[in-house]
């Protein structure tokens, strides 16, 4: 999780991190102390004051919370729901679990020497940056899930953007091309959507599209 620097500070023990006003800095653990956070920034970990930051929270990061729990959490949820969760068994490391709408697959988030995190080979300076990634690009190999948002998944869409070209595979279904912008008619089934583009009207795939709520 990210945090914006309200204002400087200067480290006072050997423990403590250095920061100035409007840095950001990549927040690793919020358990051990009500008045400290544990942050890094510029690959330098330490302790920073609380009341010194502001945290940009976001409905999708869960905590300290177990596999389980998780996956309780996303079981029935659309397909790309999704949390990141901090490790039970690590602190300072997360895992990323994805709901895949008949089970939910768990990734661990690494981190490379230099500080940034990756699932696959791309590589990210934040948490937020690796999200706001994999909202538009597949985090499966095989097959397409994007993340959606927790909100997202609970609200009704109006739009889609398309994400990816969809060639049918049956009459009833509906043919887009990478860009398009579909008008959404049901979204009830998390398996598949139906919309209209181009004068046309048909089912699609869900993951193929990125929503747009409004």
């Amino acid at each position: 999780m990210e945090a914006m620097a309200l204002y400087s500070f200067r480290a006072t023990e050997g423990d403590e991190l250095s920061f100035n006003k409007g840095d950001v800095l990549k927040i690793i653990n919020m358990e051990d102390d009500p008045n400290w956070y544990t942050a890094e920034l510029n690959n330098k970990k330490g302790y920073v004051p609380k009341n010194y930051i502001n945290l940009k929270p976001h409905a999708w990061f869960a905590g300290r919370i177990s596999r389980g729990v998780s996956e309780g959490r996303l079981r029935q949820r659309d397909r790309g729901a999704f949390l990141v969760r901090e490790s039970e068994s690590a602190p300072g490391e997360f895992s990323m679990s994805v709901s895949y709408g008949d089970h939910v697959q768990h990734f661990k988030v690494l981190q490379d020497r230099s500080g940034q995190y990756f699932v696959w080979e791309e590589m990210f300076f934040s948490l937020n940056q690796m999200v706001e990634f994999y909202h538009s690009n597949s985090i499966a190999k095989e097959g397409i899930v994007v993340l959606r948002d927790p909100e997202q998944c609970a609200r009704l869409p109006h739009h889609a953007h398309a994400l990816f070209d969809f060639t049918p595979h049956h009459p009833s279904q509906l043919r887009f091309l990478r860009g398009d912008i579909i008008d959404l008619l049901d979204c009830s089934d998390s398996l598949r959507w139906r919309g209209r583009c181009h004068g046309r009207v048909g089912f699609f795939p869900p993951e193929y599209v990125q929503a747009v709520y409004q």
